[in-house]
């Protein structure tokens, strides 16, 4: 199935080997975790805002089969930072069927702006479909690839449906107000495992009212699940990992 292909190739975009290099896209820092990072650079926005990055739905629909995305990039940003976006394109491209196309003619396609913040509608909407990258914030290439899965359909990991056999959510650290950012969706989970270190996972302090743990793993996970430090040690990805 092209979904269930495009959610077990997420991670590894991240990986060393699909990376884009340093003289291409500069060196992204290691000790800022990414959902940390769109958090900070969305606080304050003022977009209606869900689960830290997605703007309020219009519309869902699914793709089936190979999936042409039409875009277009703002001429807010330089070639280099274009260069930086199409990097990460390629890495969907390279492992799944999703195929990005800049747009002639069609009604509905993603718009990638320089707004206030990191986000992205959550599936396909109808005509022109904002999809913001802060130049000041956003221009990682694992934020890219977060939102470029947000306007794809997929939601936070952290939302799934069977997330309590995997994750203590400690509501005593989360403002009221933010609760609603990690209540349970009706997932299709694809028979995929849970995976702590996933790219649409939250990070551990996420919406936090004092920097404690909002996210914790659970002590025994179920089976299919994984802890986050071993699988990022084997792919050197420390950055993701949680303590």
């Amino acid at each position: 199935h092209p979904l269930l292909l495009l959610l077990g190739w997420s991670l590894l975009l991240l990986s060393p080997s699909c990376c884009p290099q340093e003289d291409e896209v500069g060196e992204e820092e290691d000790t800022i975790d990414m959902t940390t990072r769109i958090l900070s650079t969305n606080n304050g926005s003022n977009e209606n805002l869900l689960e830290g990055d997605l703007l309020a739905p219009r519309t869902r629909n699914k793709a089936n089969g190979v999936v042409t995305i039409p875009y277009v990039v703002s001429y807010h940003f330089s070639q280099y930072e274009k260069n930086m976006i199409t990097t990460a394109m390629k890495a969907f491209e390279s492992r799944t069927c999703i195929r990005f196309k800049e747009r002639p003619w069609e009604y509905d396609h993603n718009s990638i702006e320089n707004k206030q913040g990191c986000f992205s509608a959550l599936g396909r909407a109808r005509g022109k479909q904002v999809l913001s990258l802060n130049k000041q914030g956003c221009l990682y290439h694992g934020i890219i690839i977060h939102e470029l899965n947000h306007a794809l359909g997929f939601l936070h990991k952290q939302t799934r449906s069977d997330h309590d056999s995997y994750v203590r959510i400690n509501w005593q650290y989360i403002n009221p107000q933010n609760a609603y950012n990690f209540y349970k969706q009706t997932t299709n989970n694809l028979n995929t495992p849970y995976d702590y270190s996933s790219i649409m996972h939250y990070g551990k302090t996420a919406f936090s009212m004092n920097m404690k743990e909002t996210i914790t793993p659970s002590p025994t996970p179920t089976p299919g699940g994984r802890r986050c430090e071993e699988k990022l040690q084997r792919m050197n990805i420390p950055h993701l990992c949680w303590k």
